[in-house]
């Protein structure tokens, strides 16, 4: 390996979320002195999942197939549809158990001073996904943050306008949090007493 070859290393390492440059080195340098066998795995798994994963046609979360697993399950409730703003968002509210409604996964969230609007995040495609007739109620998930609230609205504006029933989570998660990292209790309770 050239010394080009580690810092193309250490910065491929450094495009994860919150990983600076001294902890791309640290790992980059623990994968090449004790973990050479783990490194070749973390390379053939990152491959594999570029070249395998996609987006559900239908709720456009990652998937291997054409069409994800919760949209093929005929147990689902067709008529709510949980608005998430990524795929993270989707996995924590799985894992609470509480909700067993379909989902739509926007790829991101509204942020004007970011450039990123409503077409950026594929709300075009969730409006004709929620007016499919079978949809009866829209929950909002999107996170507390400024941009999540301000998707959450425009979303929720465009929703009602073609006559849609719009929830939004109730405030339970706490202001600011990323619903990924809030407790699954917290999660369970405000999908419960959604507003």
């Amino acid at each position: 390996m050239t010394e080009r070859a580690l810092e193309a290393l250490i910065e491929a390492l450094r495009r994860l979320p919150g990983v600076g440059v001294k902890s791309a080195q640290r790992m980059a340098f623990h994968l090449l002195q004790h973990d050479r066998a783990g490194a070749q795995r973390l390379a053939a798994a990152l491959t594999g999942a570029v070249e395998c994963v996609g987006h559900c046609a239908r709720c456009h979360t990652f998937t291997e197939g054409p069409v994800c697993a919760t949209c093929l399950d005929g147990g689902r409730d067709a008529r709510q549809l949980c608005v998430v703003e990524t795929p993270a968002d989707q996995a924590a509210l799985e894992r609470t158990g509480s909700y067993r409604g379909l989902y739509f996964v926007l790829m991101g969230r509204i942020s004007p001073l970011d450039g990123i609007g409503a077409d950026d995040i594929g709300v075009a495609r969730l409006l004709e996904r929620a007016t499919d007739g079978l949809v009866e109620e829209v929950i909002m998930a999107t996170g507390f943050t400024a941009e999540g609230e301000a998707t959450a609205h425009a979303v929720a504006e465009a929703l009602r306008a073609r006559g849609l029933k719009v929830t939004r989570l109730a405030r339970g998660v706490p202001a600011g949090s990323e619903i990924e990292y809030v407790d699954l209790g917290t999660i369970a309770h405000a999908l419960m007493d959604r507003r």
